[in-house]
């Protein structure tokens, strides 16, 4: 059925990192109704591989962030929100160079993927650095985080294990396990 969409929406909340919509919806069998939905301006995310990628030796940069959410220190490949009208690739970018101050030579787009779908708006855009130059980090001052390189195949292993249990991180490290195994 045509026609189905948002029909109105009101704002709830307005904050730093995101913002809560109650949206009226026409749903494709013509019914209606409210749903709340949690704005986001979407974030990029880096795999950011040390050593040219290949399976048996290379090492990834990963973050150990504390999360007040999680509860704890989770492990986490680098990423960050999109500046308003700001470019996924830049954002990923800026992102490396604050969170490890790494730059990168070479970035390959790997996916992009919608986090929450019943209820956010926010999407991931998920690279591949690869020429890493070493630099200077600068942290926001809410970022309480850890460098951490780690073998590659390390990396897949703590996901699998559960030792990683970042969405972003998960999908960045599996994707870049595809892209190895594809030749």
């Amino acid at each position: 059925m045509s026609g189905t969409g948002r029909l109105a929406t009101r704002r709830v909340y307005s904050g730093r990192v995101i913002s809560v919509d109650v949206d009226t919806v026409r749903f494709p069998d013509g019914s209606t109704g409210d749903l709340e939905m949690v704005r986001h301006p979407g974030a990029s995310a880096v795999v950011p591989f040390l050593d040219e990628p290949g399976w048996d030796d290379a090492r990834v940069l990963l973050i150990r962030q504390y999360r007040y959410a999680a509860g704890g220190h989770v492990y986490e490949i680098p990423a960050g929100r999109l500046d308003e009208g700001e470019d996924p690739e830049h954002c990923a970018r800026r992102e490396l160079r604050e969170e490890t101050g790494y730059s990168c030579s070479a970035l390959t787009r790997l996916t992009t993927f919608h986090t929450t779908p019943g209820f956010t708006d926010e999407r991931i855009h998920i690279f591949m650095a690869t020429g890493l130059s070493e630099g200077l980090s600068s942290p926001e001052a809410d970022e309480i985080l850890e460098i951490h390189p780690v073998p590659f195949k390390r990396a897949l292993e703590m996901t699998r294990s559960g030792e990683i249990v970042d969405g972003k991180t998960m999908v960045g490290l599996f994707l870049a396990e595809s892209r190895f195994l594809a030749g």
